[in-house]
């Protein structure tokens, strides 16, 4: 029966030459950690999930509030003051029941990260501080793992894959992380909501090509800005 559901569910992406069965056992097989459940998490959870991958980990220790509905789609509004992490579980269980989803409802600090990350093949930062960014990098070198890396502010994003088969990292990029007196964030600048959708969603294509094996980002961060529609690729 399980032969019958993968193909009748998946059968539009596998009959993609670059895909196909040995494609889709890759994402099956698969095991990614999603940090956050947030803006940028929740279209990547989304979307890789309804591709099949596997096994997906979701770490958060956040409640929904009434602000975050604009732009974090899994959630509705008789769901606020619930927990991210397991309200984005049973979401994303909805979506494919053929998978399996772990929720971590829990912050990610020094004495979780390796326990929790050593778990998973990939790792995808939805997070929204650099302290977390930066420890979810860190802890990524130290233990072989790849890293999709997004960010977002007002109407302009950010993507980059990190510590991909000896590929270079967030420090190689950025040393050091920001005084955060200087950053600008969300909670004070804003964002549209679709912002985060975009660049979710390519997180979350970059994440599929890289578990498949297909041509993926490697020291290149990509800037991406709506307003009129620009891409910027620089090398690092």
């Amino acid at each position: 029966m399980s032969v019958i559901q993968d193909f009748l569910r998946y059968n539009r992406q596998v009959i993609l030459p670059e895909i196909g069965d040995e494609g889709q056992a890759k994402l099956k097989s698969a095991k990614v950690l999603v940090i956050g459940a947030g803006g940028l998490s929740c279209p990547v959870l989304q979307y890789i999930s309804t591709a099949g991958v596997g096994t997906i980990g979701i770490i958060d220790f956040d409640l929904i509030e009434i602000h975050n509905l604009h732009r974090q789609i899994l959630y509705t509004e008789d769901q606020v003051g619930l927990p991210k992490a397991i309200t984005a579980k049973a979401a994303v269980e909805k979506l494919n029941p053929l998978i399996e989803v772990l929720a971590f409802e829990e912050k990610l600090t020094i004495e979780n990260a390796s326990y929790i990350i050593s778990q998973f093949d990939i790792v995808v930062d939805g997070s929204d501080n650099f302290g977390t960014r930066y420890l979810v990098n860190d802890t990524c070198v130290a233990l072989s793992k790849t890293l999709v890396y997004g960010s977002i502010l007002g109407f302009e994003g950010q993507l980059a894959v990190f510590n991909h088969q000896g590929s270079k990292n967030l420090r190689d990029l950025f040393p050091e992380p920001p005084n955060p007196k200087d950053v600008p964030n969300c909670s004070f600048n804003g964002v549209l909501g679709t912002l985060p959708g975009m660049i979710g969603t390519m997180m979350a294509h970059e994440t599929l090509k890289l578990i498949i094996g297909l041509p993926s980002l490697r020291n290149e961060l990509v800037l991406f800005k709506t307003l009129d529609w620009s891409f910027t690729k620089l090398n690092f």
